[in-house]
């Protein structure tokens, strides 16, 4: 199998992350591709019209994307512990947890983006879409610092992933924003994720190829 891939993509991350747990690093060929909102990948085009990464291309040639629908292919591949559960609570549970994760991701590119193409401060008051990008992101980790003891009582999952990605990009990305403060139940269960062989073959760094998102 062939992964278009990229070191700076949390996205990436998150299959990376699932094929070190599933012990499938083998079967994949990463290829490296630079993508951008501006910036159309031809390579990459071929597999995926959508010009994003990831996308696993199968032996016989079919595309799988998004880091969903990779992840879930991924997970039947092994007879080891399960990431997307079975149990229907467990299930949804992960699955909700895989939606946050991910969305969260998808507001902070885009606020990323939205604020450096108009030259405004991440936080500039003038702007809705800005104002909007901070209010969600402060309910979003209030909400996982709720949410902490489960995430910690639960076997991992699809979930845990998404959501531990998310929060790696905030460490990448937005260490302005500070997201420990005042949320140690959520930092202690992310330092835990992060001791994992997993997470530390896969941290998210920058080599320095322009415009990569």
């Amino acid at each position: 199998m062939k992964l278009h891939w990229s070191p700076r993509s949390p996205f990436v991350r998150k299959v990376m992350i699932v094929l070190h747990e599933t012990g499938q690093l083998d079967a994949v060929e990463c290829v490296r591709n630079v993508v951008g909102m501006t910036q159309p990948n031809e390579q990459v085009l071929l597999d995926n019209p959508l010009n994003k990464i990831p996308t696993l291309v199968l032996p016989g040639g079919q595309a799988l994307f998004d880091s969903r629908v990779i992840c879930e292919y991924l997970d039947g591949l092994h007879e080891g512990h399960r990431l997307v559960p079975k149990d229907a609570d467990a299930y949804f549970q992960a699955m909700t947890w895989e939606s946050l994760g991910d969305g969260f991701l998808d507001l902070l590119l885009v606020w990323r983006n939205w604020s450096s193409d108009r030259g405004l401060a991440h936080d500039a008051a003038e702007d809705a879409y800005l104002t909007t990008f901070a209010l969600k992101t402060q309910r979003i980790l209030e909400a996982l610092e709720r949410q902490a003891a489960d995430l910690e009582a639960m076997p991992l999952n699809i979930g845990h992933i998404a959501i531990a990605c998310a929060l790696g990009h905030l460490d990448f990305r937005w260490e302005i924003l500070s997201w420990r403060d005042n949320r140690p139940q959520l930092a202690a269960w992310y330092k835990t994720f992060s001791a994992r062989p997993s997470a530390m073959a896969t941290v998210v760094r920058n080599d320095e190829v322009a415009n990569d998102k």
